[in-house]
């Protein structure tokens, strides 16, 4: 979910680099979260409680109940932050879902299976999904108007790819 970086302020407080999209969900106050910390931090095995999560320019700031000081902070830098979550949750936002949950469905496109997801790939602009074709793997741009349908509970993806984007891998399989 997150990383420490450093510590902010005097008061205990970590800057956070964020690992999810959803923060407000997953960095709610008291939420505990597990610590993955080397063998030999006195943090190995032990979970955190979250205080509060604020924003100072744009970046993420993590208090943490029973760490008041800068120097208590200093002990946790560096360790990333981890939730248990069953694997079928879904995030709070309609129409989002975890990575996890889209690799391996099947896609579709006009009613033809032409592959399924490989991977998601999180670009500045927008989300890629990589799709592994019989042939090759494609990246199409995660948007509503290519990607109309996802149905997690039947394992598919419907797309309608801008032009292009398939025929040439389809058309290169057909020399062969």
């Amino acid at each position: 979910m997150g990383r420490l970086l450093k510590a902010h302020g005097l008061k205990g407080a970590f800057k956070l680099e964020l690992y999810t999209d959803s923060p407000k969900q997953r960095f709610r106050s008291g939420e505990v979260l597990k610590l993955q910390v080397p063998e030999d931090s006195e943090w190995f095995g032990k979970t955190i409680t979250v205080k509060e999560l604020r924003w100072y320019n744009s970046s993420a700031v993590l208090f943490i109940e029973g760490i008041e000081s800068r120097e208590q902070a200093e002990g946790l830098i560096r360790a990333i932050l981890l939730v248990d979550q069953p694997l079928d949750a879904l995030p709070e936002e309609p129409e989002s879902w975890f990575d996890h949950q889209l690799v391996g469905l099947k896609v579709f496109r006009n009613g033809s299976d032409i592959g399924s997801v490989l991977r998601v790939d999180h670009m500045p602009a927008q989300d890629l999904l990589a799709i592994r074709t019989e042939s090759a793997d494609v990246l199409l741009p995660f948007l509503k108007v290519f990607v109309p349908k996802v149905d997690i509970a039947n394992s598919m993806i419907e797309i309608t790819p801008p032009g292009g984007l398939f025929e040439e891998i389809e058309s290169a399989s057909n020399e062969n």
